[in-house]
């Protein structure tokens, strides 16, 4: 069975997340969305309802399964039993920050490609960032975040903003 991982914090998890996701399932027999924790992130949500928000987004997919993970990406991926990671890039910042990542953590981590898929045209401005300055401003935010992931999200925020 071949696995990947689609690593991020999801602070929270978007619109963007999910279609890098779905094409993730539809490559490779099994997917882990990774929940990454970031120590250098101030985070609007805690690593516990990022993973729901991203377990109630993938709920639909079956062979997608959300996980938390503390530790370095490149571990993860190998008790994962992954052989890729696969990330998003919005443009050539993102392109060469993935780049260096993906040389990191297949040094630390041989068998491990990284596979980097453009984002859609249509999901090019949407970031997690976005929808957290929506949530503070109380904007609308159906057209960002996953639809299965609202209803968590509306659970969650009533005690955040």
């Amino acid at each position: 069975m071949r696995t990947a991982v689609c690593p991020g914090s999801f602070d929270p998890i978007t619109v963007g997340h999910l279609d890098l996701v779905c094409r993730a399932a539809a490559i490779f027999d099994q997917v882990v969305l990774c929940v990454m924790v970031n120590g250098e992130k101030r985070h609007m949500f805690s690593l516990e309802e990022r993973l729901e928000l991203a377990r109630a987004a993938t709920a639909a997919l079956p062979n997608v399964r959300a996980e938390a993970c503390g530790g370095l990406l490149a571990e993860f991926a190998k008790d994962q039993g992954a052989c890729a990671l696969v990330k998003g890039v919005r443009g050539g910042g993102d392109l060469d920050w993935e780049t260096q990542m993906a040389q990191i953590n297949r040094d630390l981590n041989p068998g491990l490609d990284t596979i980097l898929l453009p984002a859609r045209p249509e999901h090019l401005h949407i970031s997690s960032t976005l929808a957290r300055e929506m949530l503070r401003h109380h904007q609308d935010l159906e057209r960002y975040i996953p639809a299965g992931a609202m209803d968590a999200l509306n659970r969650i925020r009533q005690g955040k903003v």
